[in-house]
Formats: structure tokens, sequence, C-alpha cells
């Protein structure tokens, strides 16, 4: 189904025809714009940026490209394509039709998984805000609000089934998630991942490569769900999300690329000369590695859930790419967990937050890997590791139990003193801010990264991405 621009809010779901969720939602558009006003990106509302718009939802030609002010995006509600005939595909409920209205006894789990996933899509918008002011470069910088934007707009896909399908309840969910904020003392954000501070793009890179990517599998279990509205938003959300993840796997790996080169002017791997030189070590990179890594672990949740096996019984929630299992309904079936006290086995239902973190982690390796060939071929014997499951977790059945990053149980007085070589220090972070020196000149780049292989939607490198004049 085609986008309708032509109305006040872009979608594809036949607003128009529904003139009481039309004005309803048109009422929250003026306080979406004044939270985008007060808490997006700082100082550059009234630049033209180049900016991808989604203008369908099949898989090629969907968006167009073009130089907007960011308060003008076309934010919208875009669902992808109904799947004819599609039934469920796990739980309770498989084979059964999916559901085109939310079950009135699932009414309160499906409000509370969606206001979640909403709440997290602003909090990195705010967590970002003030970034766009050390920009390492042009390009960056597109690239910042363009996951900005999106972010956005993936708030407006959460809004609209709030609106559309939770009645009363909804409507005061969609506003509650324009008055929490990110580390606000009094009423921060839902999750805690999403109330640390990014101040720093290295932060920022790290974020998009690992908190991102649980986003993604997060909306890969959505896109199960038996509830096809919820499906066909999750559906197109991970189509957009694709580009959050490359921004920080590309921005991680240029940030190495940029240290190997100093390494081998100075023909040494040593910290301390690749940090005298304008650039970021790799002790430290491994360190707010250490750091992002396990703290986007905590989103999972607890290894063992009886919310999770819940989710997966009534149809909210399945297993990422369910259709590559041969068990969909996973009642006799057990799982081993990992915990504190030796392999604990629990019915694969409550185990559904392990399985989905299992597959992230190993999805998380394939740019580790990447970007130690990257060492490799510079000729460092020197890895990138990421840290065991186990390790500065708060969340589950590691919370609190102090081992070192391979996992290895230690005293908590031997984990103390190996938190700073394991995690940024203010030190760290005190450095890592003082590279972060504004570059806003076509094609040239701060001194810490290095340049992109190429540009955005075959434009060079040096292209105008956001006209500052």
């Amino acid at each position: 189904m085609n986008i309708n621009y032509s109305d006040k809010i872009p979608n594809n779901v036949n607003l128009a025809n529904d003139r009481k969720l039309q004005r309803a939602l048109e009422h929250w558009q003026p306080h979406f714009l004044k939270w985008w006003d007060e808490q997006g990106p700082k100082d550059f509302q009234s630049n033209d940026v180049y900016l991808r718009t989604a203008v369908g939802v099949d898989a090629k030609g969907w968006a167009s490209y073009g130089h907007v002010k960011m308060p003008d995006y076309r934010w919208g509600i875009f669902l992808a394509d109904q799947m004819q005939d599609r039934t469920i595909g796990f739980g309770d409920h498989f084979g059964e039709p999916v559901w085109q209205q939310v079950p009135g006894e699932l009414r309160s789990q499906f409000r509370r998984i969606i206001v979640t996933q909403g709440d997290t899509e602003p909090a990195s918008v705010e967590q970002q805000r003030l970034l766009g002011l050390t920009c390492p470069s042009l390009y960056d910088l597109r690239n910042l609000f363009q996951v900005n934007v999106e972010e956005g707009r993936h708030l407006w896909a959460m809004v609209y089934l709030l609106h559309c399908y939770f009645g009363r309840d909804g409507r005061e969910e969609a506003e509650e998630l324009l008055s929490r904020h990110s580390g606000d003392t009094d009423n921060p954000r839902i999750l805690g991942t999403f109330n640390e501070p990014i101040s720093d793009w290295l932060s920022f890179f790290m974020f998009t490569y690992f908190t991102d990517r649980d986003g993604k599998f997060q909306l890969k279990s959505l896109s199960e769900s038996a509830f096809d509205p919820l499906a066909r938003t999750c559906r197109f959300m991970l189509t957009e999300e694709a580009h959050h993840m490359f921004v920080g796997e590309t921005g991680v790996g240029r940030v190495i690329k940029r240290c190997l080169e100093v390494m081998n002017e100075l023909g040494s791997d040593d910290p301390t000369g690749v940090r005298e030189n304008g650039a970021v070590d790799l002790v430290t990179i491994q360190k707010y590695l250490n750091f992002w890594f396990s703290s986007s672990l905590d989103l999972f949740g607890s290894e063992i859930s009886s919310n999770a096996a819940s989710s997966f019984a009534s149809g909210i929630k399945g297993r990422p790419d369910e259709g590559r299992y041969e068990d969909h309904v996973c009642n006799d079936a057990t799982y081993d967990i990992d915990t504190p006290e030796g392999t604990e086995q629990v019915n694969l239902r409550n185990a559904m937050n392990e399985v989905t973190r299992e597959a992230y982690v190993k999805d998380c390796e394939i740019g580790i890997k990447r970007w130690n060939m990257m060492i490799k071929r510079a000729g460092f014997d020197v890895s990138l590791t990421l840290p065991s499951t186990r390790f500065h977790r708060t969340i589950g059945s590691w919370a609190n139990v102090p081992t070192d990053p391979t996992g290895q149980a230690v005293s908590r007085s031997e984990f103390d003193t190996g938190i700073p070589s394991w995690l940024p220090t203010e030190e760290d972070r005190a450095f890592i801010r003082s590279l972060m020196q504004r570059v806003v000149e076509p094609g040239k780049m701060a001194g810490w990264i290095a340049p992109p292989d190429r540009g955005i939607n075959n434009n060079p490198v040096d292209y105008e991405y956001v006209r500052l004049k």
C-alpha cells in the first residue's frame, strides 16, 4: 500500500477513514513536535539535512533522499504489507489465524510491551541530543540525525498502536512517552540502558552497534506476534533499524582504523603513544565495548522468566526468525541455563529471553570478527573480545555477581580492583571528551576517526550532507 503524503500525518493505514483516530493523533502531533524541539538535536533545527524519508514499505525503492529541516521531516505511520492468510507461528494458538484486534484478556500485556518498546525510541534521541555539537564530520552529523529522525518515527509507530487499539489507556500512555526523559531523576526512561549518558561519539557508535542491535532482536521477536498490526509495524521498523547498526559498526571500525594508522606510524601498540597522537587506543575501545555490550545484555531480561513464558504461550512475542525452529509450541522442551549455582534445566518457554540473548551475542560477534581482521591485517597481534554474558550484569541470574570479563568468578575486592581496567574510568571518558572537537568542513574528518569508504546514496564523502550556513 502506498504512503499518503497529502495527509497531515503521512500513513498507509487509511487514517482518513477513521476520523476519531485521526483527530486523536493530530492532537498528539504538536506535543511530539514540542518534545522534538526541546529534547531533540540541539542547535540544528533550522539546518537542511540530507535525510532519507520512507515513501513505501516494499524492500526496493522504499525511501527517497533530499535536504530537509528536521522539524519538517515527514514522520508518519507505516505498516509492512499484510501477509495473506497469515497464521500464528508459535505458542498455544499455533496455526490459528492471526488477530487484527487485541484479545481482551491480553490487553494489559500487549500494552506494557508496546509502551516499553515505544519508550526506548525517544530515549535514544534524548541521550544523543548534544552530540551534534562535537561532530567529527558532516557525514557523521547527517548519520546522527538520520538515526534520530527514524527513532522519532519509531515512536510514532508505537503511538499509533496505542491510540488505535487501546482506547483511553493507550492515549494516556502515549502522553507519558513524552513526559519521561532519559536520565531524569524523578521520571526516567523505563529501561536502564536508555538512561545512560551518551556524551561522546565513541559511546554513540557503541550504542548504535550494541543497543540498537538489541532493538533489532526485540523487533524481530515482535514481528512474529499473533497481533498482526504489531507484527507488521515491527517488520517495517526493521528496515530502518538496519542503518542504525551500520552507523555503529562502521563508526567503531573507523575509530579502530585511525588507531591502527597511528600504531603503524609509531611502530608500537602502546596506548599512551596512541593517545598522545590524538587517537583512541585499543585498550580504551575494549573498555567501551565491555560497558555497552554488558549493559545491552540486560535489556533482554532475566534468563529464567515466567513473563517470557507467558508472552510466548499467549502469542504476544515469539523467537526471532521463529520459522527456522522445528518445535513452535515448546510445551515439553527444556533448556540449560547457566547460573552461579551451576547449570539449571528449565522449560524452554521460561528460557525464551536467554534464547534471544544467545542469538544476539552471535550477531554481535560478526562485527568483532571484522574489526579483528582489520587489526590482524595491520600487522598487530591484538584482539578485541566480547566479555562473558556473566560480566557486569544488573539483571538476571548473574546480577551483581562479581566476575572478570572472561566470566571467571572473583572476590568482591578483586572485582572492585579490576573494574578500572575493564570498564571506562572517568579519566578515560575525559580523554575521549577531549578529542570531541567539532569538524564541519565538507570532506574533513576529526583526527581520531578515519574517513568512511564511501558517501551516502552514491554521493561523495565530501558532499554537503548538512548545510550549516
